[in-house]
């Protein structure tokens, strides 16, 4: 399992991606305004992802 670092891209949970803002020990919190249709979605802007959850789009 490769994890994640500050500044990647990551994409999780059904094609949603977002920016590595802090990476904890079993989880990042990701920054999801990267996304271009962030506002059509009304998500929150930040989010927690479990390490096992996502694959690196962009180092």
């Amino acid at each position: 399992m490769t994890i994640a670092e500050v500044g990647n891209i990551i994409e999780f949970k059904d094609g949603l991606q977002g920016i590595v803002e802090k990476v904890n020990e079993n989880s990042v919190i990701v920054d999801l305004t990267y996304m271009e249709n962030f506002d059509a979605l009304q998500l929150e802007e930040k989010t927690v992802v479990n390490h096992k959850r996502y694959k690196i789009i962009h180092k």
